[in-house]
């Protein structure tokens, strides 16, 4: 993709979507972090259907210290890699109370220092929760960026510092929602919607859809 076609490629897609906001439910920063812990190798859809009943008692660190690993597996055990999850949540929550005073912090060292945590969730939680201009790059990013030519890399990090230094301020905010929107709706890994895709116009993509 040309530089000079980066501002319109994000102005595009801001037309479509001007606020996107991550799909998975949350009701504050700790739950969210919950969520997108949960959602590694996981859809946000399944992992909707088992947070919102959880998210209805369990809204802090120290309930769901109390509710414990066996309490928290009963309300997530449809969640692929459950048992190794509940684990790192009521670990991470621990951690949180005693280190943390119960908060979430806005820093990306320490959330990644607690168990299950990434930097892909602490990236996710950072600009969702804070909105911090973190691009946090997941498998549709990763293909989005590489396909049109937005930010080619071979890896994940390679890709996130391209993107960052290729997206305009302006865009930083909500770029990692609208890449990845695209990728799980639009542009997807087996086939591809071309024809319906806003970018269109910008893509490199040589296995363009046409029907």
């Amino acid at each position: 993709m040309k530089k000079a076609d980066i501002p319109a490629f994000y102005a595009r897609l801001r037309e479509d979507n001007p606020a996107p906001r991550t799909e998975l439910h949350y009701v504050n920063p700790y739950t969210l972090l919950v969520a997108v812990t949960l959602s590694a190798q996981a859809t946000d859809v399944g992992v909707n259907k088992a947070t919102r009943p959880l998210f209805d008692i369990i809204t802090t660190p120290q309930a769901m210290v109390d509710l414990g690993v066996e309490g928290l597996k009963q309300y997530i055990k449809t969640i692929g890699l459950f048992n190794n999850k509940a684990k790192n949540v009521v670990a991470l929550s621990q951690i949180l109370i005693d280190q943390h005073d119960g908060e979430v912090p806005n820093d990306q060292d320490a959330l990644e220092a607690l168990p299950g945590v990434g930097r892909k969730t602490a990236n996710v939680v950072r600009n969702e929760a804070f909105g911090i201009p973190t691009i946090a790059v997941d498998t549709h990013i990763f293909r989005v960026s590489n396909r049109t030519g937005l930010a080619q890399g071979k890896n994940v990090l390679a890709v996130e510092k391209k993107l960052i230094k290729a997206t305009p301020d302006e865009f930083a905010l909500h770029a990692h929602h609208w890449l990845i929107l695209l990728g799980r709706y639009v542009c997807k890994a087996r086939k591809p919607d071309c024809p319906k895709c806003p970018v269109i116009e910008f893509c490199r993509f040589k296995g363009k859809t046409t029907v």
